[in-house]
């Protein structure tokens, strides 16, 4: 195979910049010309624009991983793992897995190499491989999607007769199936029941079905043994007829890595970029699914659980809602995964604590008080009617109305 050390980034599949694999295993990013020059680019990333709105040009090399921006776009931990196994890539040198996934990445971006070489890699001695062990089984059986997140999961196409199919190589599927957890019991049918609800409450959240995991064709061997029921949502960054649309999670906003997902940035950060790129009715929606979240009692809504979209190519909004999970039903959990505005404990988020983030991130305190508290007065109304109607254990309903008791914005009258 040769030695690529140049990966061309499109956006919307027109060529916007390059990532170049310098000595010492560094790696730049830099925007072609053409790309600066037009006043009339879509936007890549927020984080890629300057205080007076300008594009920011001039970038340090990485060494091994690619800026946050691109190591964004790759899975972490046991999905990484997974697919880089899969593909014969070393899943820290991040230049070549992006390569190997980069057709099918979350949002409109692709990624492909400058001399248009066919993917996949083949499987010659390429110096990203993982190792030469077996390396003569080939690729036959990788697969070439990249979705956030730890938890295994396939991009999908939904049949027109009706069922589920992983593509072949993994790429193009316009749903996401996420399967069940190894740890912890029943996790697509408590994510099923918490975007249910939040549906409920209104918040903006995609399409979304529980499945039974053998009904699904053509998932990788070993995997569709598994049994349980899998939860499959509408992916928000695809439309019906293929095309893409951008979004990027705030972790890519802020520049963070994703070891650094817990870290480095409140909900009131959140919020002040929500409040300069949105109108009211955007902080309303921020306003829901945070209530909503520590209701539920999510210890885990961390930055890459939260996204903007470029629906018009070029103006932020707030993504679909997506990884609702009541995790306090596993793992019992005083604090939410960032803080609010003064504390990240659930017995702490009270409508002081709202006032307290509307003064900070010069939101509307009258929009962000109403907004709580008919949050949760539908929250209770819907919850009462819900909660033995939905695939839940008593265990997971103990927990949350426990829960409940504790959360000061969740006690009326």
């Amino acid at each position: 195979m040769p030695d690529v050390s140049v990966l061309e980034v499109l956006l919307y599949g027109d060529p916007i910049g390059t990532l170049t694999r310098l000595p010492d295993d560094r790696v730049l990013f830099a925007f072609n010309e053409s790309y600066i020059n037009d006043q009339n680019r879509p936007v890549l990333g927020l984080g890629f624009k300057d205080r007076l709105g300008g594009l920011i040009t001039e970038f340090h090399p990485t060494k091994t991983r690619l800026t946050p921006f691109f190591s964004n776009l790759l899975p972490e931990g046991h999905m990484r793992t997974y697919l880089a196994q899969r593909a014969e890539v070393n899943p820290e040198r991040e230049f070549y897995l992006l390569w190997v996934l980069g057709q099918d990445l979350p949002g409109a971006i692709t990624i492909r190499p400058t001399d248009h070489e066919t993917w996949p890699p083949d499987d010659d001695h390429d110096p990203g491989a993982a190792g030469d062990d077996d390396h003569h089984h080939g690729h036959e059986n990788a697969l070439r999607f990249s979705l956030a997140g730890v938890q295994l999961k396939f991009s999908a196409i939904h049949e027109a007769r009706g069922g589920l199919t992983i593509p072949v190589k993994g790429v193009g599927g316009s749903w996401i199936v996420k399967l069940p957890s190894a740890s912890f019991p029943a996790v697509p049918e408590n994510e099923f029941s918490m975007m249910t609800l939040a549906r409920r409450v209104g918040i903006d959240v995609p399409a979304i079905e529980l499945v039974n995991v053998a009904e699904i064709k053509n998932l990788p061997k070993g995997i569709d043994g598994a049994g349980g029921k899998a939860l499959v949502i509408e992916r928000f960054d695809r439309r019906e007829d293929g095309s893409q649309v951008h979004i990027e999670d705030f972790a890519q906003v802020f520049g963070v890595y994703p070891k650094d997902k817990y870290q480095k940035a409140s909900m009131r950060n959140l919020a002040e970029v929500i409040a300069v790129e949105g109108g009211e009715s955007e902080i309303a929606e921020f306003i829901r699914r945070l209530t909503f979240t520590m209701l539920i009692g999510n210890a885990d809504m961390h930055l890459k659980n939260w996204s903007l979209i470029y629906p018009d190519r070029r103006r932020a909004a707030l993504a679909p809602a997506y990884d609702f999970v009541s995790t306090i039903a596993y793992l019992p959990d005083d604090n939410a995964a960032l803080k609010v505005s003064r504390s990240k404990r659930f017995d702490a988020f009270s409508e002081d604590e709202l006032s307290h983030l509307s003064a900070k991130a010069k939101l509307p305190e009258h929009l962000v008080l109403e907004t709580a508290r008919e949050t949760v007065e539908r929250f209770h109304e819907h919850w009462r009617k819900e909660k033995g109607n939905l695939p839940l254990s008593s265990k997971m309903i103990e927990a949350i109305d426990r829960h409940l008791a504790i959360v000061p914005v969740a006690k009326r009258g």
